[in-house]
């Protein structure tokens, strides 16, 4: 047999393994194999297809995440319309739906299915022979914008079907964003100053709209199915249940939730265990009810809205009145003024909620909310408390409009108005507004905001410089610390540290030790913990990954900073992979280049970036070229890791650190795609769940050892 032929059998062994790995991972959540024994596959198969190109296959595991950038989405037509489900909260409406059923197909028995309802994206793939063609969210029910590209990037969504699947199956469903997954993705949008989104449904919305596939895959957004549209041969599945039943031997998640149900009063016990059961892992709003067999559905029929031979009982949110006492504005570090509520106390889904955002002026002037009013809260998905609207009837004649600063509450300084219409009206009184923005540089509450997020974890990482450390020096001190540069001057004041209350000649040492230190983090770090609207660290990864020096950056257009390709040459004299789906993300959007641009090349960003070159602090990239090529022997290249535990060698962060210089990508939980645990003293939760997924699991005393770390 010839190398070719060789490689084509392995090629197609490889893949058939790791399809199988994701139907069982996915499917039916019985992993058959651990991360590392599935990345290695991966790799292995990415290995041969690059030096076989002529094996290159559009739908090898490989290729799920392609990252290129997508042109727009056209629109295609559903072959079966998607129509909307009706949908009641009232367990009568259920009764009386349950009986027209019996009436409609009288004399027969009526089986039903109760399945329960994914609050996400309603999309509809299409299958031929198997393999996706066609990914359509519902659009306006007969057309759809084909978002195939994002939806390969959906793990859970397969791009073959195993077994022997109908020549044509139209699989509907829901894509939606799983609660850990949105609470990261929250947590690393406001850390790069950004508004974190409202609730999971929106936001899987929006990033399924995204152009880079990629985005899509890092979000983790998920998918499980709940029916059926165009179908061949036609009788494939004579009902709802045992198409539910076949998705997942063909690799397709189903909610494990659904069930069978003899008549109304199984459906209505359905009702009642799963509003208690639901769990918080899936946006689950309420339970699906359909008639089984689809010879029935057929006679039934649709309106011209719904189909007949279903509904959807919903469950309310937990809803409660509160008194809305008064409204806070809050500068953050990027400039933004929130409007915050502080009410008297509620117990709201598990929590006592005080405080909950009010997002932006606009949105206030749209609810008319008012201070003494009695407002009605609720957690947006469950997860982030939001005052929906005033109970008007209780509205007291002393309620007081809530008026929006025209000047920044902190520092009197002018503000900006979002969108950049209203600000060329002057219109301080528009409910479009989304946002303001204080754009005095100097102001006191970014200052502050911006010297706590520069010292912190992650970034500049100054142990003994936090939020107390820094208030205490700014109010009980004649230390000016004004700027990110005052940090490193701290060294000519040490006589007056000492005076300070708690502040010991041994906590001052170790303070300006620790502030010494952080002079090498390296440009990366720099970039990241200036509080600049839009650059957090992955924008700061980006950059550098293109201008490895602070020169090189401000010697670059603004065109220069958009996604660029690399060739192999290029990527590999800046330390990068060679493979470009190896690489982090080279270049900002094109919303974002032109605001970082403008930044950089700002006298405020002149000044700062003076200081901190004067002070000594490196503003080259940390990791060399050569660095970056021995990192791809480390035994951790390539591996996604987590840390967990206390430990005895390191700081969190000092490891991280170098793990990444190590080719590595440490993340902050344990998921199926986690490659190896670090597990320090006392690791708790995030060990258990590793042990129980099969992730490989290094003490520190391994790692020290594999590694030759000291």
């Amino acid at each position: 047999m010839s190398a070719t032929k060789d490689a084509r059998a392995r090629v197609d062994e490889l893949r058939e393994t790791i399809r199988r790995a994701d139907r069982a991972y996915y499917a039916h959540a019985q992993p058959i194999m651990s991360d590392q024994q599935y990345d290695e596959l991966l790799k292995e198969l990415e290995s041969l297809e690059a030096a076989h190109p002529e094996l290159a296959d559009p739908d090898s595991p490989t290729r799920r995440v392609a990252g290129e950038i997508i042109g727009g989405f056209p629109t295609a037509e559903h072959a079966v319309p998607m129509r909307s489900i009706e949908n009641t909260y009232d367990e009568a409406d259920v009764r009386a739906w349950a009986a027209r059923m019996d009436r409609e197909l009288e004399g027969e028995t009526v089986d039903y299915v109760a399945d329960p309802k994914i609050d996400g994206v309603a999309l509809s793939l299409r299958y031929e022979n198997g393999r996706l063609v066609r990914a359509l969210t519902r659009g306006d029910g007969e057309r759809g914008e084909d978002i195939t590209p994002n939806v390969r990037a959906i793990r859970a969504a397969p791009l073959e079907l195993a077994g022997e699947p109908p020549e044509l199956l139209e699989i509907r469903g829901e894509a939606y964003f799983p609660a850990d997954r949105f609470e990261r993705t929250n947590a690393a949008r406001e850390a790069a100053g950004d508004e974190p989104f409202m609730n999971p449904r929106n936001a899987c919305a929006g990033t399924l709209k995204q152009l880079q596939p990629r985005v899509v895959a890092e979000r983790g957004i998920a998918f499980l199915a709940h029916g059926v549209g165009a179908m061949e041969p036609a009788d494939a599945f004579d009902r709802y249940s045992a198409l539910m039943e076949a998705l997942p031997a063909m690799g397709v998640p189903v909610n494990e939730g659904w069930r069978r149900c003899a008549d109304v009063e199984d459906i209505l016990a359905a009702i009642d265990e799963f509003a208690t059961n639901r769990g918080e892992s899936k946006p689950i709003d309420g339970l699906v009810v359909r008639v089984d067999r689809f010879d029935h559905q057929r006679r039934l029929g649709s309106t011209a809205r719904s189909p007949r031979w279903c509904i959807a009982y919903k469950y309310a949110a937990e809803r409660k009145p509160t008194l809305l006492k008064d409204v806070e504005f809050q500068v953050g570090k990027t400039g933004r003024i929130t409007p915050r509520a502080i009410m008297a106390p509620v117990l709201l889904a598990g929590t006592t909620v005080q405080h909950a955002s009010l997002h932006n002026f606009g949105e206030i002037r749209r609810k008319d909310i008012r201070v003494g009013d009695v407002v009605i809260v609720e957690k947006a998905g469950e997860i982030i408390p939001q005052v929906i609207e005033p109970v008007l009837e209780k509205r007291p004649r002393s309620a007081r409009r809530v008026k929006a600063p025209r000047e920044c509450p902190v520092c009197n300084g002018p503000v900006e108005l979002q969108p950049a219409h209203l600000e060329e009206a002057q219109d301080f009184e528009s409910d479009e507004e989304t946002a303001r923005l204080c754009v005095n540089p100097e102001c006191p509450a970014q200052i502050r905001e911006k010297l706590i997020w520069f010292a912190g974890r992650g970034q500049m990482d100054i142990d003994g410089l936090g939020e107390k450390t820094i208030d205490q020096i700014r109010a009980e001190s004649h230390i000016p610390l004004a700027a990110f540069a005052d940090i490193y001057a701290l060294k000519d004041h040490r006589d007056e540290l000492l005076r300070l209350e708690r502040m010991g000649e041994r906590k001052v040492d170790n303070l300006l030790a620790s502030i010494e230190e952080s002079k090498s983090r390296g440009l990366e770090r720099v970039l990241a913990s200036l509080g600049v609207r839009h650059l957090g660290t992955a924008t700061a990864r980006a950059l550098v990954a293109l201008f490895p020096s602070l020169d090189a950056l401000l010697g670059a257009s603004e065109p220069d900073l958009r996604p660029k390709t690399l060739s192999r040459a290029e990527a590999e004299a800046r330390g990068l992979p060679a493979d470009p789906r190896d690489r982090p993300a080279t270049g900002l959007g094109r919303d974002t280049a032109p605001v970082i641009h403008a930044y950089l090349h700002s006298e405020a960003a002149r000044r700062t970036f003076e200081r901190l070159r004067k002070a000594g602090v490196s503003l080259e990239a940390r990791r060399a070229p050569a660095a970056a090529r021995a990192a791809a022997d480390s035994p951790v290249a390539g591996k996604t890791i987590v840390l967990t535990g206390s430990l005895e060698h390191f700081t969190r962060d000092e490891l991280s650190e170098k793990l990444r210089a190590l080719g590595a990508s440490v993340t902050g939980s344990v998921s199926g795609s986690t490659d190896l645990l670090i597990a320090g003293d006392k690791a708790g939760s995030k060990l258990d769940k590793a042990r129980k997924l099969g992730v490989e699991i290094w003490s520190e005393k391994d790692l020290l050892a594999r590694l030759k770390l000291a």
